[in-house]
């Protein structure tokens, strides 16, 4: 028998450390998805024997694009007016403030730089190769934000509605919890979403060989992800008070380029799929030279002088 709602009061700090101070599961989640990550863009590298400096580059160029990136784009898209007034809580990464959005624009951005330096290839080979494991990574992080308490949905009548801490500063410091409505669980809507789409790359990948085709699994990968971002908004509070009253959030309006995008490079990919399929297999013996036996013989006589 379901229960009416689960009461989620699970401790959002995994341990402390002398002198480092609280460990949290989010910074754990985070660090845990990008080893597997690049865990798994490791073997791909070994699986099509590419440099390993690539692969050295390419984790310095990602981890740095990501945090900078997702930091920029909750302060860009979210709350700007805050931090230009109060700039040196930018730096202030501890206390949450992350937008998956901004971290993908800041991987794109130095994806090009890597292209154009290292590889010297173009940025959807890359991505074809980056964004297999990068499902897996956003699930983690998504169950980061469980276990922050943040990043939840409407009320619900479901039963498997979560009630949060709505207190949590103050139910850290030792004060009763204070609990929200039973409320749609989406960081757990999302993370199953995002596992689904790492699976479904993971196939493209390494059974039916398309990374051949370019921009097919980097397609594929926009449209899993946010595709089902947009639709799962639909059920989150607004993160910021300016989205109250938007026909879509800010989320949605930022998940709309990504999937434009995805579906485009999935067609192209698709196409040329299609394209090197039905081509004609070369017949060799059609283009083999064949030489005639030699005929000269070693039992011939030889001419005789008259």
């Amino acid at each position: 028998m379901l229960l009416a709602f689960i009461t989620w009061d699970a401790n959002p700090v995994a341990f402390r450390l002398p002198l480092i101070g609280e460990i949290r599961w989010y910074g754990i989640a985070f660090v845990l998805g990008f080893m597997l990550g690049l865990w798994i863009v490791q073997k791909i590298w070994k699986h099509e024997q590419l440099k390993e400096d690539w692969y050295d580059k390419l984790f310095f160029f990602v981890v740095l694009a990501t945090i900078i990136g997702a930091r920029l784009g909750h302060i860009l898209f979210y709350n700007p007016s805050y931090y230009f007034a109060h700039p040196i809580e930018i730096l202030y990464f501890r206390e949450g403030g992350l937008a998956s959005h901004g971290g993908t624009l800041g991987i794109i951005i130095a994806i090009w730089i890597y292209s154009k330096t290292v590889t010297h290839r173009s940025m959807l080979w890359t991505f074809d190769r980056l964004v297999v494991p990068v499902g897996f990574v956003a699930a983690l992080i998504r169950l980061g934000n469980l276990m922050n308490h943040e990043i939840y949905g409407h009320p619900t009548l479901l039963p498997w509605g979560f009630r949060f801490v709505e207190n949590l500063p103050s139910w850290l410091n030792g004060y009763a919890p204070i609990y929200s409505l039973p409320s749609h669980p989406t960081q757990l809507y999302e993370a199953a979403c995002y596992i689904l789409t790492a699976f479904i790359c993971l196939h493209l990948y390494w059974k039916n060989k398309d990374y051949k085709y370019e921009g097919l699994i980097f397609g594929v990968f926009l449209i899993g992800i946010f595709l089902s971002r947009f639709f799962i908004e639909y059920l989150k509070n607004n993160q910021e008070s300016f989205e109250e009253g938007m026909f879509l959030n800010m989320g949605q309006l930022l998940s709309i380029p990504f999937i434009i995008a995805g579906c485009w490079f999935a067609y192209k990919g698709l196409k040329e799929k299609k394209n090197a399929v039905s081509e004609p297999a070369v017949d060799e013996n059609k283009t083999k030279i064949t030489i005639p036996p030699a005929s000269f013989s070693k039992n011939k006589p030889a001419n005789k002088r008259k």
